[in-house]
């Protein structure tokens, strides 16, 4: 897939980040992971992101990595494109966006670098020798440590043509719209905070439509349902889902550090899809936090 393609596709509707399956044993259960992904597949996302933050990319090894990489193009192949998580130093986000070029990937989020602070220069460096390194489409994560400036950004796009896209995890207002202005259509732009329903309408009306949604994993249809609502300004609905399950969602989630993931692994498991445990340094839900979060789901009804 051309990266313009790809810029195209993900320019509209929703995104997804599939949760990694682990066994009991904390290994990797690639039939299981297999069986997500055909589960959520139909339900109408425009991409699924194998191995992003919600897939533990953190957590995994190299090999575990081209293993979950594999599994999710063998089985979204003709269905749905596949992008991967790539991050860390340089030439370690270099490796992973490499490897899954080569498995089939249609592209990469590259994740913050590892650690360090970084100047403008180091970022745009680090962005610029991860792009030359690959012929598909790349879309930058704007979270933590890597906070690029407008002006990074401008120099990245004229210097990237393979650099599609640009996702926010920052919530900076300010600098969002200044990004926005400067570069306009050059990327597709995601919203990417944790729990983006929360802040879709908002992002809509700053140009950013297009959002990463979580709870997909669990709650497919609700999720695509919320979307929806968005998309057609259907306030009624968005608030209705926003009150009666993402405000009790966050409340729950922000219990502890981590819970953004540890959460629709809860979800996940509640409705019959289980992806196993989280890794360490991840904590699982509490089992009173289960039974909070399986009365927020059952009171949404049958999905």
């Amino acid at each position: 897939m051309h990266p313009q393609e790809l810029k195209q596709i993900l320019s509209s509707g929703l995104l997804s980040f599939p949760l990694t399956d682990f066994d009991a044993a904390g290994d990797f259960n690639a039939r299981t992971y297999a069986a997500r992904l055909e589960w959520l597949a139909p339900y109408g996302a425009s991409a699924l992101f194998a191995a992003g933050g919600t897939g533990e990319f953190f957590s995994l090894t190299p090999n575990e990595y081209s293993d979950v990489i594999r599994v999710a193009v063998d089985t979204c192949r003709g269905k749905v494109p596949i992008l991967a998580g790539a991050g860390g130093p340089t030439r370690t986000a270099i490796a992973y966006a490499r490897e899954a070029e080569r498995l089939g990937a249609h592209g990469i989020l590259l994740l913050p670098h590892y650690l360090t602070e970084a100047s403008q220069d180091g970022l745009i460096a680090h962005v610029q020798e991860v792009c030359r390194s690959v012929k598909f489409g790349v879309v930058v994560y704007n979270r933590g440590i890597c906070r690029l400036t407008a002006d990074s950004l401008e120099i990245l796009a004229a210097t990237c043509p393979n650099l599609i896209g640009f996702k926010d995890g920052i919530g900076d207002i300010e600098l969002m719209v200044s990004i926005w202005r400067r570069l306009g259509d050059r990327f597709s732009y995601l919203g990417g905070l944790p729990t983006a329903e929360v802040y879709a309408a908002a992002y809509k009306a700053l140009g950013v439509p297009v959002y990463s949604s979580a709870v997909f994993n669990f709650m497919p249809r609700l999720a695509m349902d919320f979307y929806h609502a968005v998309a057609a300004d259907d306030h009624a609905t968005t608030n209705r889902l926003i009150d009666q399950f993402f405000l009790p969602y966050l409340e729950i989630r922000n219990r502890k550090a981590g819970y953004a993931v540890s959460i629709v692994k809860a979800g996940a498991r509640l409705v019959g899809h289980s992806a196993g445990p989280v890794r360490a340094p991840l904590t699982d839900l509490t089992a009173a936090e289960d039974d909070m979060l399986g009365k927020l789901i059952l009171a949404q009804g049958p999905q």
